[in-house]
C-alpha cells in the first residue's frame, strides 16, 4: 500500500481515519477529496496539513476532480450526505447526485487505476416497517429486543446481513442501498477488490452532530452550554436505542481490511457498537448529566418523526467471525471523550454545535 484516497476526508468520519493511517504509516500517501459542505469540516484542513496528508479541495458529484490525483492504490469511499431526512421535505437532486452518482464516479476512477475498494455505508440500507415489526418489550429507561423474534436476520444480538431489504428504508437508505449493488456489479464486470461496511451510528470527537445527523455530539452539546432538548416519538419517553461506535473502534476495522482485502474480498459486513455498546435517549441523559454536571429541560414530543425508528442493534457476528474484530470503547468513554474535546475547543465550536 503506497497511496489512499479518502472521499469525504475532512468530514468526521474521513478526517479520522486519515489522521490515523498516516500516524500509524507514516510512509503511505493519503489524500483527502472533500467539498467542505458541511459546516465544521473546515476546522479540519489544518489538522490533515500539519499530519502531511494532501487536501483536495473537490467533489465527487464531478468526475473531473479526480484527474488531477496521482494513481491511487486504495479508496476509501467515507462520503455522504448523512442525514436519514435528506431529500424528504426538499429536492433529493444533491443526495442522489452525492451518494449515488458521487459513488460511482469513485468506482470509475477505482476501475482506471485498478484500486481496491472500501465503502462505508449505512446500517439504513434495512426496511423502516421491518425494523420497526420486531418484538419488543419496555424497560424503565428503554426499549429491549424480546426474546422470540420471528424476522429472519434478527435475534437478540440485533440485525444481521441477512435481514430482508424488501420495503421502504428512506431515501437516504436507499441511495447507499443501490450504490452497494453497483459495487457488486463493477466487482463482478472489472475485477475490483471490494468491501462494504453497513455502520451504525458512528460517533466521537470532531463530529460536528445535528438533530438529523450526530445525535451523541448533539446531546452533550447541549447539556454542555445548557440548552433545551426533546424526545421525540414514541410516547416521548426517550426510551428509543441505538448502538454507537467510536471512529477509532472503526479505524481498527478498516486497517485491517486494508491489508487483508484477498481474504474478504466482496463481503458485506454489519459493524456497529452492539448491544453493549448501545444506550436510549433516557439514558444518553442521564450520562450527560454525569459528565457534565448540567440537568438541561427535555421537551416530551409523543409523535414519531418521519423514518425513526424504534431500535438499531448490530449483530457484528460475521464481522467478528471473518475478521476478529470488535467494538471495545465503551459509551462513557466516548461520551467523556467529546465532552473534554467541547470544552477545549468551546470557543472554536459554539458557533457550530450551540
Amino acid at each position: 500500500m503506497k497511496s489512499i484516497l479518502i472521499t469525504g476526508g475532512a468530514g468526521f468520519v474521513g478526517s479520522s481515519m486519515a489522521l490515523q493511517l498516516k500516524a500509524k504509516y507514516p510512509t503511505y500517501e493519503i489524500y483527502v477529496l472533500d467539498n467542505l459542505k458541511r459546516r465544521g469540516s473546515e476546522l479540519n484542513i489544518p489538522r490533515l496539513k500539519a499530519a502531511n496528508i494532501h487536501f483536495v479541495h473537490g467533489d465527487i458529484r464531478n468526475k473531473e476532480d479526480f484527474d488531477g490525483l496521482p494513481k491511487i492504490d486504495l479508496i476509501l469511499e467515507a462520503s455522504a450526505e448523512p442525514s436519514v431526512l435528506a431529500g424528504i421535505d426538499s429536492t433529493p437532486d444533491y443526495l442522489i447526485n452525492t451518494n449515488l452518482t458521487g459513488t460511482i464516479n469513485c468506482l470509475n476512477y477505482a476501475t482506471k487505476n485498478k484500486s481496491d475498494f472500501i465503502f462505508l455505508s449505512t446500517s439504513r440500507i434495512y426496511p423502516i416497517e421491518t425494523i420497526e415489526s420486531i418484538n419488543f418489550t419496555e424497560a424503565t429507561t428503554r426499549f429491549e429486543i424480546a426474546e422470540q423474534q420471528t424476522i429472519k436476520g434478527f435475534s437478540k444480538n440485533g440485525i444481521s446481513e441477512d435481514f430482508p431489504l424488501d420495503n421502504y428504508r428512506s431515501l437516504y437508505g436507499t441511495t447507499k442501498l443501490a450504490s452497494e449493488l453497483f459495487i457488486q456489479e463493477y466487482k463482478q464486470f472489472f475485477g475490483l477488490k471490494t468491501v462494504i461496511n453497513r455502520c451504525g451510528v458512528l460517533t466521537g470527537p470532531w463530529q460536528m452532530g445535528k438533530i438529523d445527523q450526530g445525535v451523541v455530539v448533539l446531546w452533550i452539546a447541549k447539556h454542555f452550554w445548557n440548552q433545551p432538548l426533546s424526545y421525540i416519538g414514541y410516547g416521548g419517553t426517550g426510551k428509543q436505542v441505538r448502538d454507537m461506535l467510536h471512529t477509532d473502534d472503526l479505524f481498527r476495522l478498516i486497517d485491517w481490511q486494508m491489508h487483508h482485502l484477498d481474504e474478504i474480498n466482496g463481503e458485506i459486513f454489519n459493524v456497529g457498537g452492539g448491544t453493549e455498546i448501545s444506550l436510549s435517549l433516557n439514558e444518553m441523559t442521564t450520562l450527560c448529566e454525569e459528565i457534565t454536571g448540567n440537568k438541561i429541560p427535555i421537551k416530551q414530543v409523543p409523535e414519531n418523526r418521519t423514518a425513526d425508528i424504534r431500535i438499531y442493534i448490530t449483530d457484528n457476528s460475521k464481522v467478528t467471525s471473518k475478521t476478529g474484530w470488535k467494538p471495545q470503547i465503551s459509551p462513557k468513554q466516548i461520551f467523556s471523550e467529546i465532552y473534554e474535546w467541547i470544552k477545549e475547543n468551546e470557543q472554536q465550536l459554539a458557533s457550530i454545535l450551540k
